[in-house]
């Protein structure tokens, strides 16, 4: 492993992204009992694209197209074998109507309870295979969203490797972790709810409407009245009701973001007395969240009672007209209770209709999210043949190399320098010289504009990454240590390490004593932040993982600026071991560190306008005696102060 230490990647900055709501199965669904429909209208945040981005959600989809074809023959099965239910049933009241009948009317003609026992063995049989098919595509279907999401987080990691460092110094962490986590739970829990609702819901309004066709056109003409209310209804609540849920969905990501960073930041809010104005923040945002969540709950909250009501209406139409051609004999009792059923079952799915169409706005929102971020730019392939280096000897050369970030802002403007190997180069100039740039560049985390640095005579462009990288070992100021025992941190460096190479490298940088003070000793499992280490020990436990690397070139980005002097002699000492024998950049502001650098690159405004050894530069009286001297004289002040 070459990048032996470096800032922490990976955790959030600034305000993250709410996480959507899950739904469950059967969220916003019609219940079965009570009168007429239920539903309710769940939250979404509108794709910009929508047919493209659900056209490449089917094409993600495509792998499992006869999976869907025996999920939709299961749900299909299902959906008829629920459908003949009532008209069966219905049979059976007709018959113990017309038993009753027969008793009160004095005509010997008795409950035939022998045919209503086979109607109910036969509702009994369709239920059960009902039920059967039912889970047949509930398990299909969560196994097809299963393994949709694990490609889709399968997809980002491995384009998160393939990505420039470019990308991840000007997006926010937050951002990249909400599409992993976020926007792809998103798509497997409404994708799955959404498909099993669609082919359901739709098998169940055809088979319905024509079950009603069987039994009675006329009540079905009035039952079929309702839909126009019903669907200017869902409508109006469903318009008015988006705005407020996509503002609580924006206000609920600022109060998280808001209470992470004062939560990571709060000694330095309590210290500047930034409470009063922390809460006023808080209160404002509280006060947004609230304004839109009570609204967005309350309009989505009216759609079960408006759906209610207009489905009353429909019973009694239903009701009424049945009667009429019940008295007229042109309808059986037991169809007038068949069709009541068969009312509840048409209008419930067409609001279960108009509910999955916003969650498939949901839907392709996560999704458009995950493939605009698969659709990033990734860097430049390695090249076909890489140069692969049999002894690595460390030379580095850099050759009218021009830099900048962005491309009309160079910072790099014409570096040049020959490194032998085995010497120590200090890199030293004010902040934003580019210095640290130059060791980004001799990484290849970002390429040069023009120019070439070379390794024992090769453009780093004509290497693989992989290889590149493994030349080096870093040792950065911001430590990074994760969440495992001592050991495997330094193991980190060579993973194949066995552990008397890893105690062999902790001796080497001055670990061991202190490791061995500690609980567990080399299996102490360092936490989330590494918090029960100290400063100091953190970056001796970096210089270990480079020491067990054992890299042909080192370089060092001000590896003591954030420690006591005490420490500070014990990381030199084990830098000094470290760099002997192999190429080393050393980056430090403490110019007395660097007094032994057998070249010192002075940098300013992105060029080298000094170079030379300590006592030649002072001699010479330039900037760099400028820096050095300014340095003691504010040691000078500190002292007398």
């Amino acid at each position: 492993m070459s990048v032996q230490s470096g800032s922490q990647q990976g955790r959030p900055q600034g305000a993250q992204e709410s996480r959507p709501p899950a739904f469950g199965p059967g969220s916003g669904r019609g219940g079965p009992g009570g009168h007429g429909p239920m539903g309710m209208m769940v939250r979404g945040e509108k794709p910009r694209d929508f047919k493209g981005t659900m056209r490449r959600l089917l094409q993600a989809l495509s792998p499992y197209k006869w999976s869907f074809v025996v999920a939709f023959v299961a749900a299909i099965a299902s959906t008829v074998f629920n459908i003949l239910g009532p008209k069966i049933l219905g049979k059976a009241t007709t018959r113990l109507f017309e038993g009753v009948l027969g008793q009160i009317a004095g005509t010997g003609q008795g409950i035939d309870f022998v045919y209503i026992g086979n109607i109910i063995l036969t509702m009994t049989g369709l239920y059960v295979l009902a039920t059967l098919f039912n889970y047949v595509q509930g398990w299909i279907m969560a196994g097809v969203t299963a393994k949709v999401t694990y490609t889709f987080r399968k997809d980002i990691a491995d384009k998160i490797n393939r990505m420039p460092l470019r990308y991840f110094d000007g997006t926010n962490h937050g951002e990249v972790l909400s599409r992993v986590t976020n926007d792809v739970d998103t798509v497997s829990q409404t994708l799955n709810q959404s498909l099993s609702q669609i082919i359901t819901s739709a098998v169940t309004v055809v088979g319905v409407l024509v079950m009603m066709l069987t039994i009675s056109w006329q009540m079905t003409l009035a039952t079929l009245m309702i839909i126009p209310l019903s669907l200017l209804f869902i409508s109006q609540i469903v318009g008015r009701s988006q705005k407020y849920f996509k503002q609580q969905q924006d206000t609920l990501g600022h109060v998280n973001g808001h209470v992470e960073e004062m939560y990571g930041g709060h000694l330095v809010m309590k210290a500047f007395n930034g409470e009063a104005k922390s809460v006023a923040t808080f209160d404002g945002y509280n006060g947004t969240l609230y304004s839109s969540a009570w609204k967005s709950q309350f309009l989505s909250g009216l759609l079960m009672p408006v759906m209610g009501f207009i489905g009353n209406l429909g019973y009694v139409a239903v009701a009424v007209l049945g009667g009429w051609l019940a008295v007229r004999n042109m309808i059986t009792v037991g169809n007038i209770q068949a069709f009541i059923q068969y009312v509840r079952n048409f209008t419930q799915p067409i609001t279960q209709l108009a509910n999955v169409s916003n969650v498939m706005q949901q839907t392709a929102a996560a999704a458009e999210r995950v493939f605009a971020f698969l659709n990033e730019a990734e860097e430049q392939p390695d090249p076909a043949e890489p140069v692969q280096l049999a002894q690595p000897e460390g030379r580095v050369d850099f050759e009218h190399v021009r830099f900048g970030y962005t491309p009309d802002k160079v910072i790099i403007n014409d570096f040049n320098a020959s490194v032998c190997c085995g010497q120590r180069i200090a890199i030293v100039g004010p902040t934003g010289a580019g210095k640290t740039t130059m060791v980004k560049l001799l990484m290849r985390f970002y390429d040069v504009n023009s120019g070439a640095i070379r390794v024992d005579g090769h453009d780093v462009r004509e290497f693989a990454r992989g290889d590149l990288r493994k030349l080096f070992g870093m040792v950065l100021q911001d430590t990074w240590l994760y969440n495992a025992s001592v050991l495997e941190n330094i193991r980190y460096g060579r993973p194949d390490a066995t552990d008397e190479e890893v105690y062999a490298a902790a001796r080497a940088a001055h670990v061991d004593h202190f490791v061995h003070t500690l609980p567990d000793g080399y299996h102490m499992v360092l936490n989330e932040e590494a918090s029960n280490v100290s400063q100091g020990q953190k970056q001796l436990l970096t210089i270990a993982r480079a020491v067990l690397a054992d890299p042909t070139v080192l370089i060092l980005d001000e590896a003591t600026s954030s420690v006591d002097t005490r420490t500070e002699v014990l990381i030199q000492r084990a830098m000094n071991n470290l760099m002997r024998g192999r190429t080393s950049f050393i980056i430090a502001h403490r110019l007395s560190t660097i007094r032994d650098a057998d070249l010192i690159l002075v940098m300013r405004d992105g060029d080298i306008v000094e170079q030379g050894d300590h006592e030649s530069l002072l001699n010479a009286g330039g900037f760099y005696a400028e820096l050095y001297n300014s340095q003691f004289e504010r040691e000078g002040v500190v002292s007398a102060g």
